[in-house]
């Protein structure tokens, strides 16, 4: 058994997937990043971002970040910070995940609640108070998730180099969900200066302006983004899949019910992407998926039939895996 530091993201086990779709052409495999202490990949980013400025001298024991967030890279915040005596401020709106902000609370994390603005753009507004926060409190520092080199560092370093010693070198696709961008952008910079043959698939959310997308109403957090991040400029995935909410929580509960794998949206997301591109991919391909989170905090919105009647307006039920592939338009 692998022993590790308790700061630092640990390496991740990647199981191989038999029952998730009926093919058996090609070779399917997650590498289960919701494992990690904080419960996401985000574990990874939240550890690389802090160190940084632990390193430089910019933040120190008893300081204050602050950071605009949507869910899991606050829950992975609160914990780096908590266990380095740093104080950690969450702005988040009211589209937020409710018990994922319990859960940094728990982590004795400040959540500060961003109204929605009348032009529907959350994302802008949440980062318009980080800069205020900052302003209010000399030497506090943002971690800036959608445009730090070390978003992308945590998983060119970490993330890609442990699926492809855990693929023994031998990887044809990736899917990757999308959101600051920084996990995909870290994989494709690993794949590129390695010259590897693996595409990259990002899977982004429906009303994400993402990759060229255009701006709608989304509420399932952490995936897709309201204004284009400046990382987001250098990714060149070989395939964008849009994904809309209702087949992400389809995607999740077909994980669930047919690998017993608790994940969020975002994978979700992946799993309806992979539906909808199964019959292009090659026969005897082997592909991977980050799974990206836990499914644990979305009990009362992905995997609660009320909650997605009454928010998404469709069943959430799916009776075969040819639901999936309808509407989730590239």
């Amino acid at each position: 058994m692998e022993v590790t530091g308790a700061l630092t993201p640990f390496k991740s086990p990647i199981v191989k997937l038999e029952r998730l779709f009926d093919s058996s052409e090609i070779e399917l495999f997650a590498k289960l990043d919701s494992l990690q202490l904080s419960g996401s990949t985000k574990e990874r980013t939240a550890e690389s971002l802090i160190t940084a400025f632990l390193e430089t001298g910019e933040l120190k024991p008893g300081g204050m970040v602050v950071e605009s967030t949507s869910g899991n890279l606050g829950i992975s915040l609160a914990r780096q910070c908590i266990v380095r005596d740093i104080n950690f401020v969450a702005v988040v709106d009211e589209n937020a995940n409710k018990s994922a902000l319990d859960i940094m609370r728990a982590y004795g994390a400040t959540v500060d609640l961003v109204m929605d603005p009348p032009d529907g753009n959350r994302l802008a507004a949440r980062r318009k108070r980080v800069a205020q926060l900052l302003s209010e409190n000399p030497g506090a520092v943002t971690t800036n998730q959608y445009g730090s080199a070390r978003n992308p560092e945590a998983h060119y370093s970490t993330t890609m180099p442990e699926i492809m010693e855990a693929m023994g070198g031998e990887l044809d696709m990736l899917f990757v969900a999308t959101s600051t961008t920084g996990t995909i952008l870290g994989c494709q910079k690993y794949v590129r200066e390695h010259q590897l043959k693996t595409k990259l698939i990002a899977v982004d959310a429906l009303g994400s302006v993402l990759f060229g997308g255009q701006s709608a109403e989304r509420r399932l957090p952490g995936l897709g983004a309201g204004i284009v991040p400046d990382l987001s400029l250098e990714v060149q995935p070989d395939e964008v899949f849009r994904i809309p909410e209702i087949e992400m929580v389809r995607g999740c509960r077909l994980l669930a019910k047919r690998e017993g794998i608790l994940a969020g949206a975002s994978t979700g997301a992946i799993v309806a992407a992979m539906g909808k591109m199964l019959p292009d991919i090659p026969q005897g391909s082997r592909v991977a998926f980050l799974v990206h989170d836990s499914g644990v905090p979305y009990l009362h919105t992905v995997y609660n039939d009320e909650w997605v009647q009454k928010t998404l307006g469709e069943s959430p039920q799916s009776a075969n895996l040819s639901e999936l592939e309808v509407g989730a338009g590239r």
